[in-house]
Parts: structure tokens; C-alpha cells; sequence
């Protein structure tokens, strides 16, 4: 079966802030990659998925909780190219389905519940070789697709974008690049730390943890770093640019929402037709839009908003929310 993944296309936003601040202001539009799997998440599969078909694995096991992008994801990946998938659920199984599950389970994916000590212990040799003799030979995609798989893959968030897209500054000013700024939202790090790795050293990757005293993850991101640079996988430079974490706008921590954040994605919908992903996307958004008003980014700066998809997930957390 063929799959065909659109080219992102990288949209300039403008406002009254924007235009205070004195910069340009563009969204890279992951989201629009696939129905299914875009985003940040077929960046990170991607090359968990090539591993697994070079070694001949027919099944895909991996891991997250209720509402995981990833979960989603990786069952429509299994199905598109081929995969039995297994779900490791963190928590209880709660019927009737979630949308997110639901999901899942229609693209074919096994779902597998497990209690929260177990879940904690997913990255261990123990548990891995418990799954391993429960179902079989499996390949294990960690939670997220955090690994070096995953790094490798989101070094190709920017690349083409950032060959392509030249801004009309970068244009008259005879820049090598066209952002000076990659902002973007950080779960796992994966992401970011992929990023770092892409870019030139004149240039910056800001990362917005959606967790709360989400500062820790600079000693994962380093941790992925160092190991990726250990490894042998290709790598365009072997120092990283300059990243660096904004704390102050997870919302209470992961998957924590309230009115104002909801009300900032309402508008910014109707403002420029970009939706927004509660969990991700729409704090990191929020982030920049009041660090514009607090003068964080100098006049000039051209910046790149990196959009990773999982608008999947606002059905389930919309459901949540008439719920309260």
C-alpha cells in the first residue's frame, strides 16, 4: 500500500503583537503531513519503523497512556505499512473507549493495560523481557519514540524547510538560513534534541516543556546528545546548536489545561485558521505569544514555529472538559 505524506507547507502569521515585537513570524504546519500520522510522531517512527522492517519483525509493541498521540499514531503506521501492533496502556481499561483508543483498536492495534509500578518500569531489562516472552519477538518502540531512532528522524524537521523557505529578510540580507529562532514544544525531548542537531550554530531552538519543573529535561536532552553523537548514525554536525528550555508555561503540567489556554486557542484559530493542540502546541504557542509582549526576541529575529500535530487528542480532552 502506498502512503503519500504531504510536504509540510510553513505559513506567516501576523498581529498586532507580532509586529510590536519586530519580527516575522512563521508556523512549520506539521499537522498537514498525513490524516493520521503527522506531526513530530512520523518523524520519530520513521526510522524505529525502517529498523524494524530491515530486521524482519512483524510486530510493533510500544507504550502510553489513554490519550497518547503516540498510541495513535503508531497503530496507523502499523496498519499503513504492514505491522501487528501492541498497545501497553498505562492505567485501567475504561469502557466505553476513548476516541484515542478506539482509534487504535480500528486500525487493528492490541490493546494491553497495565498498573502504574508496572508502567514506571516500561525502559527496564525486566519488563522488556517479560513482553518479550508474553508476545513473542517484538520490536519495542519506547513511549514517545524516544530514542536515538527518534532523534535521527527529527533531524529532518527542518532540513528541507529551512532550505526552502527564505524569508524576503533572510533574502536581501544574504542569510545561510532563514530562521533565526526554532521554537517548540517538549514532552520527551526527542524532538528538541533532534532539532539542536539540524541546525546552524548561528541559529537557536527553544524548547517549551508542557510539564511541569520541566528544567530536568535538560539533562535528558544532554543525555540524548551525547549518546547520539557516540553513535554511529549520521549526523550533520557534531555540535549542536544552542537550545535552551522555557519553563513558565505548562499550565500545571502535562495535560493540564484551563480556561485561559482554551480561550488563547479559540482565538488564535479564528485569528489565523491554525488549530492547536491543547497538551503541546497550544502552550508553546501561548509561550511565544507573551514573550513577544515581553520583548524576549530581539527586533529583526525571523522565528519558526514548529507546529508537531496531535490535534487527535483534543476530541478526547474537549469530552473531558464538558465532563467537569
Amino acid at each position: 500500500m502506498s502512503v503519500i505524506f504531504f510536504p509540510p507547507p510553513i505559513q506567516q502569521i501576523n498581529s498586532e503583537i507580532i509586529r510590536s515585537a519586530g519580527v516575522d513570524l512563521y508556523v512549520l504546519r506539521l499537522d498537514l503531513m498525513h490524516p493520521w500520522v503527522n506531526g513530530n510522531k512520523w518523524f520519530k517512527l520513521k526510522y524505529n519503523l525502517l529498523e524494524a522492517k530491515e530486521k524482519n519483525f512483524t510486530t510493533l509493541l510500544t507504550f502510553g497512556g489513554a490519550y497518547s498521540n503516540h498510541i495513535y499514531a503508531t497503530a496507523a503506521a502499523g496498519n499503513l505499512f504492514g505491522f501487528r501492533t501492541i498497545g501497553v496502556i498505562r492505567g485501567e481499561e475504561r469502557l466505553p473507549l476513548n476516541p484515542t483508543l478506539n482509534f487504535a483498536v480500528q486500525q487493528g492495534m492490541q490493546l494491553v493495560y497495565t498498573n502504574r509500578e508496572m508502567y514506571r518500569q516500561r525502559n527496564t531489562p525486566v519488563v522488556e523481557e517479560y513482553l518479550q516472552q508474553r508476545f513473542g519477538e517484538v520490536f519495542i518502540i519506547p513511549e514517545g519514540g524516544s530514542n536515538l531512532n527518534g532523534v535521527r528522524g527529527c533531524m529532518e524537521i527542518i532540513g528541507d524547510a529551512m532550505s526552502t523557505a527564505v524569508t524576503e529578510r533572510s533574502r536581501s540580507a544574504g542569510y545561510a538560513y532563514a530562521f533565526d529562532r526554532i521554537c517548540v514544544a517538549c514532552g520527551t525531548a526527542t524532538t528538541l534534541t533532534g532539532i539542536a542537531l539540524s541546525l546552524h550554530q548561528g541559529q537557536r531552538a527553544i524548547a517549551f516543556p508542557v510539564l511541569k519543573n520541566g528544567s530536568f529535561l535538560a539533562q535528558e536532552i544532554e543525555s540524548l546528545l551525547t549518546n547520539y553523537l557516540a553513535s554511529d548514525l549520521p549526523t550533520p554536525s557534531n555540535s549542536p546548536a544552542f537550545w535552551e528550555l522555557v519553563c513558565d508555561y505548562h499550565f500545571g503540567g502535562y495535560a493540564k489545561v484551563n480556561k485561559e489556554l482554551l480561550l488563547f486557542s479559540q482565538q488564535f484559530r479564528e485569528e489565523h485558521g491554525i488549530p492547536l493542540d491543547y497538551v503541546y502546541t497550544a502552550k508553546m504557542f501561548y509561550g511565544v505569544m507573551d514573550l513577544l509582549k515581553q520583548g524576549f526576541f530581539s527586533k529583526g529575529d525571523s522565528l519558526l514555529l514548529v507546529h508537531t500535530g496531535g490535534l487527535q487528542g483534543n476530541v478526547g480532552m474537549e469530552e473531558r472538559f464538558q465532563r467537569m
